[in-house]
C-alpha cells in the first residue's frame, strides 16, 4: 500500500505540484507586501487625495431599526483600488519572472539552398521542399 502510495506521488507528478503550490503562495506573499508596503505608497503620493479607495456614490441614505444611518453606495473607490493593485502586482510579477527566467536559445539551423527555410543542421533532406541537402 505504502509503495502504490508511493508510486501515485511520483508517476502523476503530485509531489511537484503540491511543491509548486506551495512556492507559488510564498512567492504570493512576498509580492504581495512588496505591493502593499513599498510601492503603493510610493504610487499614492501621485494620486489625487489620499482617500481615493473610499470614494463612493451614495444612492440612498436609510435610517435602520437600531437609529444608525444605513448608507447604499457604490463604492467605485475600492474597485478602482483593487484594480490599481492587479496591475501593479502583475506588473511586478512580470518583472520578477522576467529577471529570473531566461529564454532558451533558439535550436542551431540552417538555411536550405533551395527554398531558404530553416532547418536542422543535422538535416540531410529539407522537410519543407525535400531537396537534398548535401
Amino acid at each position: 500500500m505504502i509503495k502504490g502510495f508511493k508510486d501515485f506521488l511520483l508517476k502523476n507528478s503530485v509531489l511537484a505540484l503540491a511543491i509548486g503550490f506551495i512556492m507559488g503562495a510564498a512567492t504570493g506573499k512576498v509580492v504581495s507586501s512588496l505591493v502593499a508596503d513599498i510601492i503603493m505608497p510610493v504610487i499614492s503620493l501621485g494620486l489625487p487625495g489620499g482617500e481615493w479607495r473610499t470614494a463612493k456614490w451614495v444612492l440612498d441614505t436609510k435610517v435602520a431599526a437600531d437609529g444608525k444611518p444605513a448608507v447604499i453606495a457604490i463604492s467605485y473607490g475600492t474597485f478602482f483600488g483593487s484594480v490599481v493593485d492587479f496591475v501593479v502586482i502583475a506588473f511586478v510579477i512580470y518583472l520578477i519572472t522576467k529577471a529570473l527566467i531566461k529564454e532558451a536559445p533558439a535550436a542551431p539551423s540552417k538555411k536550405c539552398p533551395r527554398c531558404t527555410e530553416s532547418i536542422a543542421v543535422e538535416a540531410t533532406k529539407c522537410k519543407f521542399c525535400t531537396a537534398d541537402i548535401g
